[in-house]
């Protein structure tokens, strides 16, 4: 094997070409990494904004929500109740969902009280509280997210326990993704995430509110093609794993909402 460098041919050992090769192919990987990282970081910038603009869309709805007439659905959790991700509030699940009830024919309308970053202590202190006064035709929540890490375990569950039963007798309460092979940690909090689930239908059944099953219709692994830029929040495909686990549960108490 021969290079010829400056006009001079040089003989060079199969190991030094390959010792080339491989640093190339380094800097390829960090290349990569970096452009990887930065498309992440832009990412999570996007979904940022979003808090934002998505918060101030469902204030807006909220309040023709409670003008206008029709079935009320109210809606308790975190950002994914919120739609953070999808290409629109609307493509959400809520906003998925909420088409589907709407195809029957009734003018439902929704009361979309989650917030972004909400944990089971921000149900049980500020958004459960809103419900004083009203008469929902369905309730939902979806909430524990973003307990898994950042809430003690016991508190976790009986802040959980307490959010199922304080929740009106018209709910339905959606279980969390189990994150198996997502990101690194997904594989260590698995078993966790699943004996929380294990809680969620245990004291659900217990009232006998029905479950959303999230964790069923939105395992996929890989998450390929599912997730918003963040890599943490799903897309509008991901949502429609949510809304389907929704619609799925209503099915069962579909006698006792107006108009399905």
């Amino acid at each position: 094997m021969f290079l010829v460098r400056r006009g001079v041919r040089e003989r060079t050992t199969p190991i030094g070409a390959l010792h080339r090769a491989v640093m190339r192919w380094g800097e390829a990987e960090r290349t990569n990494s970096r452009l990887a990282f930065r498309r992440w970081v832009d990412g999570v910038a996007y979904v940022d904004v979003q808090a934002k603009t998505y918060a101030d869309f469902w204030t807006r709805q909220n309040e023709k929500a409670l003008t206008a007439d029709g079935p009320l659905w109210v809606v308790l959790g975190d950002s994914t109740a919120q739609g953070l991700g999808a290409s629109s509030p609307l493509h959400g699940y809520v906003g998925q969902v909420l088409n589907a009830l709407r195809r029957s024919g009734r003018p439902w309308r929704v009361l979309n009280l989650s917030r972004s970053g909400a944990q089971t202590r921000h149900v049980l202190d500020d958004q459960l509280p809103l419900l004083d006064g009203l008469t929902p035709d369905l309730v939902t929540c979806g909430v524990g997210n973003n307990d898994i890490l950042a809430t003690p375990p016991k508190r976790f569950r009986d802040h959980l326990r307490q959010v199922i039963e304080r929740l009106p007798s018209s709910s339905v309460v959606m279980d969390l993704t189990v994150p198996d092979r997502f990101w690194r940690v997904g594989g260590a909090v698995s078993p966790y995430v699943t004996s929380i689930n294990q809680l969620i239908s245990t004291t659900a059944t217990s009232r006998g509110i029905p479950v959303a099953e999230v964790s069923r219709h939105a395992r996929p692994p890989p998450w390929r093609g599912l997730l918003a830029p963040d890599a943490f929040h799903p897309n509008n495909l991901g949502y429609r794993r949510h809304a389907d686990a929704l619609l799925a549960a209503l099915s069962a108490t579909a006698r006792q909402l107006p108009g399905t």
